[in-house]
């Protein structure tokens, strides 16, 4: 308790007529008016340019979150979602008017508008203006129309009043230590023992930290520098005992530090590895490399869609290898594995233009997916697999039809008044190839 003594009768002189503080204030007091309203006017106008950018990356992010939403909904013709969304988008505060113009196929762009409330006169509020598109699959992007996004004029303006509000409380405050006035007093009580004082710690390493602080001055003046001295002496003291705790503890961190660097990079490694054999995996067929049924079932509505909403042809492939059990009863099971290889092979050649999809259902079925293709032309490409398939000559003296490996194939084509969706598509050409193996397989049909 003794030891407190002084310190606390240091602290009452400094609230004294003496303290730093009081005679710094008030010779700053002429100075603050003058100053206040010269830095008002500056940073008034560069809080409404912040502003202004403040509602354009609302704007932006604003954008960002509807914008995927918006385009989905277009491009499936929900004209409720459609709506709802852009209820949802005026309603979010920064927000003031929104457009949308939605590109139509031979007709007029129609606008959807929605407004918060009427404006008139002119308009200071930002803008934003974007195209909207839809990516049904990857590499195919589909632009939709445009999205335009008013700022929220009222908002602007009050966020406009709150901040000069703020500006003008804290200028004020911040120009009484701002002053020149305060310069000349600083440099005459403070700035003398401030360099005594930086220079002192500039000096200070681990091992002179037992050198004492020593400003002086009279005895008299306890002020705020008398309580600098006493508390840069104190905590050289504190910081000497620190160091050397801190010294071993630094040694025993990093070691540990380093070891979990390297294992965190080992799982890391690991990891991202797996994830990347894992995604692969489950959109690929591992025997044949084509697409497997969970990346056809992903494309199949997306190209239906497309199909029924452009009214552009579609056709559907299903193709059986005849009698394939007895392959490979008669070659093994290795064989056949070979045997399904060179099938998809001959599929990835025939059907390699953008957009035509090969994929490998199970077993020995396949289905090919020709977006923009009629009946005809599709045949035409079934004949070239035939053909193609019939130059590998795949011995297979286990078929009654063949002495070589031969394909059934059936077909199906999109007709968009007794089709409504893809599955129906799918069956047909699941008749066609039955009816292609119960005619005496090898052979096309529709």
């Amino acid at each position: 308790m003794n030891a407190a003594g002084p310190a606390s009768g240091a602290v009452d002189s400094a609230r004294g007529s003496r303290s730093l503080g009081r005679r710094l204030v008030l010779a700053t007091l002429g100075f603050c008016l003058l100053f206040t309203l010269l830095t008002v006017g500056v940073r008034t106008w560069s809080a409404w340019n912040d502003t202004l950018e403040e509602m354009n990356a609302e704007l932006a992010l604003i954008d960002q979150v509807f914008s995927s939403t918006l385009s989905k909904a277009i491009w499936e013709l929900d004209d409720s979602a459609l709506n709802s969304q852009l209820d949802s988008l005026v309603q979010a505060a920064p927000v003031g008017r929104v457009e949308l113009q939605i590109i139509r196929a031979g007709r007029p762009p129609e606008v959807r508008a929605r407004e918060r409330e009427a404006r008139g006169g002119a308009r200071l509020a930002p803008s934003l203006q974007r195209p909207l598109g839809y990516e049904p699959y990857a590499g195919e992007l589909e632009t939709l129309g445009t999205l335009t996004l008013e700022g929220n004029e009222r908002l602007l303006w009050r966020r406009l009043f709150d901040e000069m509000t703020s500006i003008v409380v804290t200028q004020a405050i911040q120009s009484l230590l701002l002053a020149g006035l305060i310069m000349w007093l600083f440099h005459v009580t403070v700035t003398v023992h401030v360099r005594r004082i930086a220079r002192h710690l500039a000096q200070l390493s681990p091992d002179t930290l037992g050198r004492r602080l020593r400003l002086g001055r009279s005895p008299d003046r306890h002020d705020e520098l008398s309580l600098l001295e006493v508390g840069v002496n104190g905590l050289q003291d504190k910081l000497s005992s620190y160091l050397a705790r801190q010294h071993q503890a630094e040694l025993d961190l990093a070691a540990h530090r380093d070891r979990l660097a390297e294992l965190v990079a080992e799982r890391t490694a690991e990891l991202s590895e797996a994830n990347a054999r894992l995604e692969e995996l489950s959109r690929s067929d591992p025997l044949t490399g084509l697409a497997n049924r969970r990346a056809f079932d992903e494309l199949k509505d997306v190209e239906f869609r497309r199909a029924a909403r452009l009214g552009q042809p579609l056709t559907v492939l299903m193709c059986d290898v005849d009698f394939f059990k007895r392959y490979n009863d008669t070659y093994g099971h290795a064989q056949g594995d070979q045997c399904l290889r060179v099938i998809a092979e001959t599929l990835s050649g025939v059907f390699a233009r953008a957009g035509e999809v090969v994929a490998r259902l199970g077993g020995e079925e396949f289905v090919v997916l020709l977006p923009g293709s009629d009946a005809a032309a599709a045949r035409r490409s079934a004949e070239r697999v035939q053909q193609r398939f019939a130059e590998r000559a795949l011995a297979h003296s286990g078929s009654p039809i063949s002495p070589h490996v031969t394909l059934s194939i059936g077909l199906a084509e999109f007709d968009a008044e007794a089709i409504d969706h893809f599955d129906l598509l799918l069956h047909r050409a699941d008749e066609a190839l039955y009816r292609a193996k119960s005619q005496g397989r090898n052979r096309i049909a529709d």
